[in-house]
């Protein structure tokens, strides 16, 4: 048996914060974003949106999408939880009226989508849950330094979900097989070094009193993670590709995760994939991080140039290090545009 997608949905907060709204407070300009990031936009979440809230309104499209009231389990992919403790997912099965359904959150930032189509994969084909919605939702804005020229123009907010059921591995929809990866030796490139229990034991638990500002924001090694990235990507899509017995002449779009333009094209050029081959929303949203995938998916579904039969390539990057890529023939579902 295969994990087969039956629905697909997407929401984004309603502010828009531009390059040019970026430019007031911090010392770069619209050009200089665009130029190194690809990015013209990124929506970001205001007073009473939260990575929860995100991720109700997306899993509730992605149930409409399927035509289902009900799941047997829910997953929620997301570096920048509502709190530490507890998870967000069950109380996002609640607030979609789930009832008592498994449900549970899973961590690894940009990857999150890949890992977690793995993991929601798993649930179905062991026979543990016939339908799963499965969750990218991120409010990481907030933990994005706003004083850092590096980092605060690369992020937005934003959720995308999908509904897998129980089908068959020769049917539309069904997930082929995944490549996985990391590299923790490499994990300082990208992360938040406060908030966690390294810090709080480290700090003799003295809490917030002894640790720097900066430390509670992002930190980001960005030419050493273009290396990794597009290196990785690459590694991973090639694995995926070889292990469906696709080759790039098979593909017809590659979804990757859109971290930074340069990256995306950086490894279509290495998988010999032309342009009109790629799909591309950073400049509009920004890296949404484990909803960057699904939002891709669900804009070029909804606007039509993904069609019912169309051979995907998704590959996806992030923090941990991790990264991972696998591939389907898109289905016939229904994408609800967002706006």
């Amino acid at each position: 048996m295969a994990a087969v997608v039956t629905g697909i949905g997407g929401y984004l907060p309603p502010r828009t914060v531009t390059n040019d709204d970026l430019s007031r407070t911090l010392d770069t300009t619209d050009e200089w974003i665009r130029t190194r990031t690809g990015i013209r936009q990124r929506r970001v979440v205001s007073e009473g949106l939260s990575t929860g809230e995100l991720a109700v309104r997306a899993g509730a499209r992605a149930l409409s999408s399927a035509g289902l009231s009900g799941v047997d389990a829910l997953v929620v992919a997301t570096t920048s939880p509502e709190r530490l403790c507890p998870a967000v997912a069950p109380e996002v099965a609640s607030r979609l009226g789930l009832g008592t359904i498994a449900a549970f959150d899973l961590t690894s930032a940009c990857s999150g989508f890949l890992y977690g189509l793995a993991t929601a994969a798993g649930l179905i084909e062991s026979g543990t849950a016939d339908t799963v919605l499965f969750i990218g939702s991120e409010a990481f804005t907030t933990l994005v330094n706003p004083a850092d020229r590096a980092t605060a123009p690369i992020f937005g907010d934003g959720a995308g979900a999908v509904v897998l059921r129980r089908g068959e591995p020769d049917e539309p929809g069904a997930l082929g097989p995944f490549d996985l990866g990391s590299d923790g030796a490499l994990a300082d490139l990208l992360a938040i070094p406060a908030g966690g229990s390294r810090q709080r034991s480290a700090d003799g638990g003295l809490g917030h009193a002894s640790v720097p500002t900066e430390d509670w924001y992002l930190r980001m090694e960005g030419r050493a993670l273009y290396t990794q990235a597009v290196e990785r990507m690459t590694q991973s899509a090639r694995s995926a590709l070889k292990r469906a017995d696709w080759s790039v002449d098979d593909v017809d779009w590659f979804v990757g995760h859109q971290a930074n333009i340069r990256i995306v094209a950086a490894v279509a050029e290495e998988l010999e994939l032309p342009d009109e081959r790629v799909a591309v929303n950073i400049d509009r949203v920004g890296n949404t991080l484990a909803a960057s995938v699904p939002l891709l998916l669900n804009d070029y579904a909804a606007r039509g140039e993904l069609k019912a039969g169309q051979r995907v390539l998704l590959s996806a990057f992030g923090a941990g290090l991790s990264w991972g890529s696998t591939v389907l023939v898109w289905p016939d579902v229904h994408a609800e545009p967002v706006a």
